[in-house]
Protein backbone atom coordinates (compact mmCIF):
# COMPACT_ATOMS: atom_id res chain seq x y z
CA UNK A 1 0.00 0.00 0.00
CA UNK A 2 1.86 3.08 -1.02
CA UNK A 3 0.25 6.73 -1.65
CA UNK A 4 1.67 10.05 -1.82
CA UNK A 5 0.94 13.66 -3.31
CA UNK A 6 1.95 17.27 -3.29
CA UNK A 7 -0.20 19.52 -2.09
CA UNK A 8 -1.04 22.34 -4.61
CA UNK A 9 -3.94 24.04 -3.27
CA UNK A 10 -3.25 24.20 0.19
CA UNK A 11 -5.66 26.66 1.37
CA UNK A 12 -8.66 25.32 -0.21
CA UNK A 13 -7.97 21.68 1.45
CA UNK A 14 -7.54 23.58 4.53
CA UNK A 15 -11.10 25.54 4.43
CA UNK A 16 -12.70 21.95 3.43
CA UNK A 17 -11.35 20.30 6.74
CA UNK A 18 -12.10 23.34 8.35
CA UNK A 19 -15.81 23.13 7.69
CA UNK A 20 -15.44 19.13 8.25
CA UNK A 21 -14.11 19.95 11.74
CA UNK A 22 -16.96 21.80 13.33
CA UNK A 23 -19.22 18.52 12.29
CA UNK A 24 -17.39 15.48 13.74
CA UNK A 25 -14.17 14.82 15.76
CA UNK A 26 -13.59 11.78 13.54
CA UNK A 27 -14.13 11.88 9.69
CA UNK A 28 -13.07 9.29 6.92
CA UNK A 29 -11.51 9.78 4.02
CA UNK A 30 -11.24 7.61 0.91
CA UNK A 31 -8.81 8.11 -1.84
CA UNK A 32 -8.78 6.77 -5.09
CA UNK A 33 -7.26 7.38 -8.24
CA UNK A 34 -9.53 10.41 -9.06
CA UNK A 35 -11.22 11.89 -6.20
CA UNK A 36 -11.17 12.12 -2.49
CA UNK A 37 -14.21 11.56 -0.51
CA UNK A 38 -14.82 12.90 2.58
CA UNK A 39 -17.54 11.17 4.84
CA UNK A 40 -18.91 12.22 8.19
CA UNK A 41 -21.81 9.56 8.97
CA UNK A 42 -21.77 9.35 12.68
CA UNK A 43 -25.41 8.87 14.04
CA UNK A 44 -23.87 10.17 17.32
CA UNK A 45 -24.18 13.60 15.57
CA UNK A 46 -26.49 16.44 17.15
CA UNK A 47 -29.69 16.94 14.80
CA UNK A 48 -27.69 13.51 12.71
CA UNK A 49 -26.24 15.49 10.09
CA UNK A 50 -23.97 13.74 7.68
CA UNK A 51 -21.42 14.59 5.49
CA UNK A 52 -20.36 12.38 2.01
CA UNK A 53 -18.19 14.34 -0.71
CA UNK A 54 -16.34 14.06 -3.71
CA UNK A 55 -13.38 16.41 -4.57
CA UNK A 56 -11.54 15.98 -7.74
CA UNK A 57 -7.98 14.60 -6.71
CA UNK A 58 -6.25 17.58 -9.71
CA UNK A 59 -7.90 20.34 -7.57
CA UNK A 60 -6.15 19.76 -4.52
CA UNK A 61 -2.88 17.82 -5.50
CA UNK A 62 -0.10 16.92 -8.45
CA UNK A 63 2.77 14.30 -8.44
CA UNK A 64 -0.63 11.97 -7.23
CA UNK A 65 0.48 8.37 -6.48
CA UNK A 66 -2.02 5.61 -5.31
CA UNK A 67 -1.15 2.36 -4.91
CA UNK A 68 -2.90 -0.97 -3.11
CA UNK A 69 -4.87 -3.87 -3.49
CA UNK A 70 -8.45 -2.66 -3.05
CA UNK A 71 -8.23 -1.26 -6.75
CA UNK A 72 -6.32 1.61 -5.52
CA UNK A 73 -8.37 2.64 -3.39
CA UNK A 74 -7.15 3.76 0.59
CA UNK A 75 -9.69 4.75 2.85
CA UNK A 76 -8.74 5.90 6.67
CA UNK A 77 -10.63 7.16 9.53
CA UNK A 78 -8.77 10.29 11.42
CA UNK A 79 -9.09 13.04 13.87
CA UNK A 80 -10.45 16.01 11.96
CA UNK A 81 -8.61 18.14 14.59
CA UNK A 82 -5.24 16.65 14.05
CA UNK A 83 -5.51 16.99 10.04
CA UNK A 84 -6.84 20.67 10.84
CA UNK A 85 -3.60 21.25 12.86
CA UNK A 86 -1.86 19.96 10.55
CA UNK A 87 -3.01 21.46 7.19
CA UNK A 88 -3.06 24.89 9.41
CA UNK A 89 0.54 25.09 9.68
CA UNK A 90 1.43 23.94 6.05
CA UNK A 91 -1.19 27.01 4.64
CA UNK A 92 -0.75 29.43 7.85
CA UNK A 93 3.14 29.61 8.65
CA UNK A 94 3.59 30.91 12.75
CA UNK A 95 3.83 34.84 12.25
CA UNK A 96 7.90 35.55 11.94
CA UNK A 97 8.80 32.27 11.01
CA UNK A 98 11.79 31.89 9.92
CA UNK A 99 11.56 29.61 6.70
CA UNK A 100 9.10 30.07 3.45
CA UNK A 101 7.19 27.26 2.38
CA UNK A 102 7.96 25.97 -1.04
CA UNK A 103 6.73 22.46 -1.35
CA UNK A 104 4.36 20.61 0.80
CA UNK A 105 4.00 16.51 0.64
CA UNK A 106 1.30 14.24 2.10
CA UNK A 107 1.90 10.76 1.87
CA UNK A 108 1.51 7.54 3.65
CA UNK A 109 3.73 5.87 6.25
CA UNK A 110 4.48 3.96 9.49
CA UNK A 111 5.73 4.94 12.69
CA UNK A 112 6.55 3.10 15.83
CA UNK A 113 3.91 0.29 14.23
CA UNK A 114 0.86 2.83 13.87
CA UNK A 115 0.31 3.97 10.46
CA UNK A 116 -0.09 7.76 9.90
CA UNK A 117 -0.18 10.47 7.23
CA UNK A 118 2.37 12.36 6.74
CA UNK A 119 2.49 16.43 5.92
CA UNK A 120 6.20 17.12 5.05
CA UNK A 121 6.48 20.80 4.92
CA UNK A 122 9.64 22.01 2.75
CA UNK A 123 10.47 25.59 2.84
CA UNK A 124 13.95 27.54 2.45
CA UNK A 125 15.21 29.30 5.75
CA UNK A 126 16.11 33.10 5.50
CA UNK A 127 19.96 32.55 4.82
CA UNK A 128 18.66 30.29 2.02
CA UNK A 129 19.07 26.86 3.61
CA UNK A 130 16.54 23.83 3.13
CA UNK A 131 13.86 23.45 5.69
CA UNK A 132 11.67 20.71 6.94
CA UNK A 133 8.93 20.41 9.29
CA UNK A 134 6.59 17.30 9.49
CA UNK A 135 3.42 16.81 11.02
CA UNK A 136 2.34 12.78 11.61
CA UNK A 137 -1.58 12.20 11.94
CA UNK A 138 -2.45 9.07 13.30
CA UNK A 139 -4.76 7.12 11.23
CA UNK A 140 -7.05 3.64 11.02
CA UNK A 141 -6.54 2.20 7.19
CA UNK A 142 -10.07 1.07 7.02
CA UNK A 143 -10.93 -3.12 5.87
CA UNK A 144 -12.85 -3.39 2.02
CA UNK A 145 -15.45 -5.06 3.78
CA UNK A 146 -15.91 -1.72 6.28
CA UNK A 147 -15.54 0.18 3.34
CA UNK A 148 -18.34 -1.63 1.70
CA UNK A 149 -20.70 -0.99 4.14
CA UNK A 150 -20.05 2.52 4.13
CA UNK A 151 -23.57 3.83 2.53
CA UNK A 152 -25.01 7.05 1.71
CA UNK A 153 -28.38 8.06 3.04
CA UNK A 154 -31.33 6.97 1.19
CA UNK A 155 -33.72 9.62 0.08
CA UNK A 156 -36.50 10.47 -1.88
CA UNK A 157 -36.94 12.13 -4.97
CA UNK A 158 -37.07 16.31 -3.56
CA UNK A 159 -39.86 18.29 -4.30
CA UNK A 160 -37.48 21.71 -4.59
CA UNK A 161 -33.74 22.66 -5.65
CA UNK A 162 -33.01 26.27 -4.99
CA UNK A 163 -29.80 28.18 -4.96
CA UNK A 164 -29.10 29.64 -1.42
CA UNK A 165 -28.10 33.05 -1.08
CA UNK A 166 -24.60 33.19 0.24
CA UNK A 167 -24.19 31.19 3.65
CA UNK A 168 -22.56 34.02 5.25
CA UNK A 169 -25.51 36.22 5.02
CA UNK A 170 -27.20 33.13 6.20
CA UNK A 171 -25.21 32.32 9.02
CA UNK A 172 -26.10 35.63 10.95
CA UNK A 173 -29.49 35.54 10.82
CA UNK A 174 -29.66 31.65 12.28
CA UNK A 175 -27.20 32.60 14.92
CA UNK A 176 -29.51 35.22 15.93
CA UNK A 177 -32.59 32.63 15.73
CA UNK A 178 -30.41 30.15 17.73
CA UNK A 179 -30.83 30.83 20.87
CA UNK A 180 -34.52 31.10 20.74
CA UNK A 181 -35.81 27.92 19.15
CA UNK A 182 -33.95 24.17 19.19
CA UNK A 183 -35.70 23.61 15.47
CA UNK A 184 -35.83 25.68 12.60
CA UNK A 185 -38.16 25.18 9.69
CA UNK A 186 -37.00 26.00 5.91
CA UNK A 187 -39.43 26.06 3.21
CA UNK A 188 -39.21 26.67 -0.46
CA UNK A 189 -40.92 26.73 -3.41
CA UNK A 190 -40.13 26.79 -7.36
CA UNK A 191 -40.53 30.54 -8.02
CA UNK A 192 -37.69 31.18 -6.11
CA UNK A 193 -39.07 32.03 -2.78
CA UNK A 194 -36.83 31.20 0.44
CA UNK A 195 -37.89 31.20 4.19
CA UNK A 196 -36.35 29.75 7.44
CA UNK A 197 -38.87 30.14 10.35
CA UNK A 198 -39.04 29.27 14.20
CA UNK A 199 -42.21 29.19 16.18
CA UNK A 200 -42.41 28.51 20.07
CA UNK A 201 -45.14 29.87 22.76
CA UNK A 202 -43.15 33.11 23.21
CA UNK A 203 -42.02 34.21 19.78
CA UNK A 204 -42.38 33.83 16.02
CA UNK A 205 -39.66 34.57 13.61
CA UNK A 206 -39.96 34.95 9.62
CA UNK A 207 -37.17 35.03 7.19
CA UNK A 208 -37.78 35.32 3.63
CA UNK A 209 -35.42 35.66 -0.06
CA UNK A 210 -37.13 35.91 -3.16
CA UNK A 211 -35.84 35.83 -6.36
CA UNK A 212 -33.69 33.28 -5.66
CA UNK A 213 -32.43 30.86 -8.80
CA UNK A 214 -34.03 27.39 -8.86
CA UNK A 215 -32.82 24.58 -10.00
CA UNK A 216 -33.86 21.44 -12.19
CA UNK A 217 -31.72 18.83 -10.64
CA UNK A 218 -29.17 18.26 -8.18
CA UNK A 219 -25.46 18.20 -9.30
CA UNK A 220 -24.09 15.13 -11.19
CA UNK A 221 -21.27 14.76 -8.48
CA UNK A 222 -23.25 13.31 -5.81
CA UNK A 223 -23.19 9.97 -5.33
CA UNK A 224 -26.39 10.66 -3.48
CA UNK A 225 -28.93 7.29 -4.06
CA UNK A 226 -32.84 8.00 -4.38
CA UNK A 227 -35.32 5.74 -3.71
CA UNK A 228 -35.97 3.62 -6.99
CA UNK A 229 -39.87 3.45 -5.66
CA UNK A 230 -40.23 7.12 -4.94
CA UNK A 231 -43.17 8.75 -7.40
CA UNK A 232 -43.22 10.66 -9.93
CA UNK A 233 -44.75 13.86 -9.41
CA UNK A 234 -46.98 15.32 -11.80
CA UNK A 235 -46.33 19.24 -12.96
CA UNK A 236 -47.00 21.45 -9.48
CA UNK A 237 -48.11 25.00 -8.59
CA UNK A 238 -44.24 26.73 -8.35
CA UNK A 239 -45.72 28.98 -5.60
CA UNK A 240 -46.10 25.96 -3.44
CA UNK A 241 -44.33 25.99 -0.49
CA UNK A 242 -42.41 23.09 0.41
CA UNK A 243 -41.14 22.34 4.18
CA UNK A 244 -38.80 20.56 6.25
CA UNK A 245 -38.41 21.25 10.36
CA UNK A 246 -34.43 21.03 11.22
CA UNK A 247 -32.12 20.76 14.23
CA UNK A 248 -31.06 24.67 14.39
CA UNK A 249 -27.74 23.47 15.44
CA UNK A 250 -27.24 21.30 12.81
CA UNK A 251 -28.02 24.14 9.87
CA UNK A 252 -25.45 26.32 11.99
CA UNK A 253 -23.19 23.87 11.89
CA UNK A 254 -24.08 23.16 8.12
CA UNK A 255 -23.23 26.94 7.74
CA UNK A 256 -19.68 26.83 8.87
CA UNK A 257 -18.95 25.58 5.13
CA UNK A 258 -19.14 29.39 4.31
CA UNK A 259 -15.81 29.03 4.43
CA UNK A 260 -15.45 26.89 1.13
CA UNK A 261 -18.74 27.23 -0.53
CA UNK A 262 -18.81 29.41 -3.94
CA UNK A 263 -22.40 27.88 -4.76
CA UNK A 264 -25.03 26.06 -2.47
CA UNK A 265 -27.75 24.62 -3.47
CA UNK A 266 -30.67 23.07 -1.26
CA UNK A 267 -32.80 20.55 -1.95
CA UNK A 268 -36.02 20.04 0.29
CA UNK A 269 -37.74 16.38 0.52
CA UNK A 270 -41.47 17.47 2.03
CA UNK A 271 -41.54 16.79 5.93
CA UNK A 272 -38.12 14.34 5.56
CA UNK A 273 -34.96 15.95 5.14
CA UNK A 274 -32.39 18.09 3.72
CA UNK A 275 -29.73 17.77 1.15
CA UNK A 276 -27.25 21.08 0.65
CA UNK A 277 -24.66 20.94 -1.85
CA UNK A 278 -21.86 23.35 -1.60
CA UNK A 279 -19.71 23.19 -4.53
CA UNK A 280 -15.81 23.89 -4.21
CA UNK A 281 -14.51 26.66 -6.83
CA UNK A 282 -16.97 27.82 -10.00
CA UNK A 283 -20.42 26.20 -10.73
CA UNK A 284 -19.66 25.34 -14.04
CA UNK A 285 -15.80 24.11 -13.11
CA UNK A 286 -16.10 22.96 -9.71
CA UNK A 287 -13.34 20.79 -8.40
CA UNK A 288 -15.67 18.86 -5.89
CA UNK A 289 -18.85 19.07 -4.10
CA UNK A 290 -19.28 18.85 -0.30
CA UNK A 291 -22.90 17.04 0.11
CA UNK A 292 -24.48 17.41 3.78
CA UNK A 293 -27.74 15.36 4.27
CA UNK A 294 -30.07 16.71 7.94
CA UNK A 295 -32.63 14.55 8.95
CA UNK A 296 -35.98 16.13 9.69
CA UNK A 297 -37.56 16.66 12.51
CA UNK A 298 -41.10 15.33 14.05
CA UNK A 299 -42.30 17.29 16.87
CA UNK A 300 -45.13 15.92 19.07
CA UNK A 301 -48.37 18.33 18.47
Amino acid sequence: MRFRATIENVNTFFRIIQAIEKLQKKCIIKFSEEVMCIICNSETNDGGIQVWSQIKVDSLFTSYRIQSNADNVITMALASEALLAALRSASQPPKGSAYETEEIIMKLAKKNDHAVLTFEIIGMSRQGRKMRVAHDVKIEVLKPADVANLKEPMCPEPDVHIILPPLQKIRPIVERLRPMSDFLAVRANNNGRLQLAIRTDSVSVDTEWRNCKNTNQAPSDSQNQRDPNADEDAERDPDQLFSVLVSTKSFFKFLNSHVVSTTTIACICQNHCMILYVYVGDLADAGGVLTFYIPGQLLDD
